[in-house]
């Protein structure tokens, strides 16, 4: 897996501050040079620069930033200056604390299920643990009982499940526990009246990525069928898009990212929550893998719809983190 950031040779931390406090230092703010800095230093050089500017200046990079920068410019500069687990939970919150529209049909809270779905599927164990110890501190409760509160059914038990942090992380794969378990699948899904969603739970949250692999390919050989088209054909609204996200980021993760990023742009309007969300979190893992993904799918590259769908300073700091 490759990024498109990495450390930056010669970084001069207290270069680079003195550089982002002359750029908003007096009339005007200088969005080129911050652009310069946030999109090509590494997320621990972002982080040494916060500290940095502190001790230098007694004052607050990311409030500075707040009162010269605005809109999605702004989001995407306090993020990218935020260790990873906090960033994931802010959005967290946000997804289980959105506000409908008072012009919609139905008003008050609803989720955004798409973020949810997509941090909760895309972290490893490891990643799950910090963003629960981040949400925790941010916000003085636990994301468990905000997410049970939220959400319910066969989805909060995903979602809980998930949050569990359960899953192997071994490389091993026991061919007779693939079969057993692609049997399992089947005769919860495709061979029976209904659905038993706790099978598929237990096993695509639980198993190692390697070993799912392989009881995806019994599926297919048992049902004659992919386990996507099954899960579609025998699920709906959040249990497809929560069992569906797993079996495509097991499959192929630069792919599924992909294919998400596409979505965010596709069509009229941007889903700029989506768009900062994996940009920021994937661009020192494998944003670059992505890249190739997104253009092998859509025969575009990712920076020609990112300069089609986003404008300004906006759309060129996210063009400095993706690398053209």
């Amino acid at each position: 897996m490759v990024g498109t950031i990495s450390p930056y040779d010669g970084f001069d931390c207290e270069q680079d501050c003195s550089d982002l406090r002359a750029a908003m230092k007096g009339l005007g703010t200088d969005e080129a040079k911050i652009i310069g800095i946030l999109g090509n230093r590494s997320h621990d050089q972002r982080l040494q620069l916060v500290g940095k500017y502190q001790s230098m200046y007694g004052r607050d990079l990311m409030g500075d930033l707040k009162s010269e920068l605005s809109a999605n410019f702004l989001r995407l500069s306090l993020y990218l200056l935020m260790p990873i687990s906090d960033f994931l939970a802010r959005e967290l919150k946000r997804a289980l604390r959105m506000e409908q529209n008072s012009t919609d049909a139905l008003e008050g809270k609803f989720i955004d299920e798409h973020a949810l779905v997509e941090i909760l599927v895309g972290l490893d164990n490891k990643g799950i643990h910090d963003l629960k110890s981040a949400y925790r501190k941010l916000f003085k409760t636990d994301l468990e009982r905000d997410i049970a509160g939220e959400t319910s059914g066969d989805f909060k038990k995903l979602a809980i499940s998930l949050l569990a942090a359960r899953r192997d992380e071994s490389h091993d794969v026991d061919l007779i526990k693939a079969k057993q378990d692609a049997h399992d699948l089947a005769d919860a899904g495709v061979n029976r009246f209904g659905t038993d969603e706790s099978v598929f739970n237990r096993i695509l949250v639980t198993r190692s990525y390697r070993h799912l692999k392989a009881v995806f390919a019994e599926y297919r050989g048992i049902t004659g069928e992919d386990i996507e088209k099954s899960i579609k054909s025998e699920m709906s609204g959040d249990m497809e898009l929560g069992f569906n996200s797993l079996v495509k980021k097991i499959k192929n993760t630069p792919t599924w990212f992909a294919e998400t990023l596409y979505k965010s742009m596709k069509g009229l309007g941007t889903d700029d929550d989506r768009l900062i969300r994996i940009i920021v979190w994937r661009s020192e893992i494998d944003l670059q893998d992505i890249k190739g993904a997104f253009h092998s799918l859509f025969g575009k590259t990712l920076a020609t719809f990112i300069s089609d769908d986003t404008s300004g300073d906006f759309g060129k700091l996210l063009l400095a983190i993706v690398k053209p």
